[in-house]
């Protein structure tokens, strides 16, 4: 019998792993992870814990305030993005209607996605294209380091 497992982590490679997570903060609803219990901020931990100072921003985490959706983490590396991503999120930019899963009329569907894409695009994102597929559209953005997502 295989044994249950769960997310712990989504990790994104990154150069800026603080300005990554505060970008995916703002995308997805999420928030900066607080310092541990008993430190007041995060640089009085890595200190504590004897980080070299030099290492102190080479990652960074944002977590889901409901508790409920997986960490994300954003670790520092040497080089830099050079492909297409194998893996990429979607973002809902609306909600269902209701418990039933209805759909809202597709014209507020297609305002919040613009909304949506606004806001990432003023916080660093750039638009790659629209695409439109059996009767769904949505739009395909890079990230500040050119990691791919779609907001739908």
């Amino acid at each position: 019998m295989p044994i249950a497992s769960e997310i712990f982590n989504l990790t994104f490679d990154a150069a800026d792993p603080r300005r990554l997570a505060e970008f995916w903060a703002l995308a997805l609803g999420y928030q900066l992870e607080p310092p541990p219990e008993g430190f007041a901020t995060w640089e009085e931990a890595l200190a504590a814990w004897n980080v070299p100072e030099d290492q102190w921003q080479s990652a960074s985490a944002i977590i889901d305030p409901g508790g409920v959706l997986p960490r994300i983490f954003f670790q520092q590396v040497p080089e830099p993005k050079t492909s297409k991503n194998r893996v990429h999120l979607d973002v809902r930019a609306w909600r269902y209607t209701d418990a039933s899963g209805g759909r809202p009329p597709e014209a507020e569907v297609q305002a919040a996605i613009a909304a949506k894409v606004a806001e990432l695009v003023a916080a660093g994102a750039t638009v790659s294209g629209t695409v439109e597929q059996y009767g769904n559209a949505w739009t395909v953005l890079h990230d500040p380091e050119g990691n791919e997502f779609c907001v739908v």
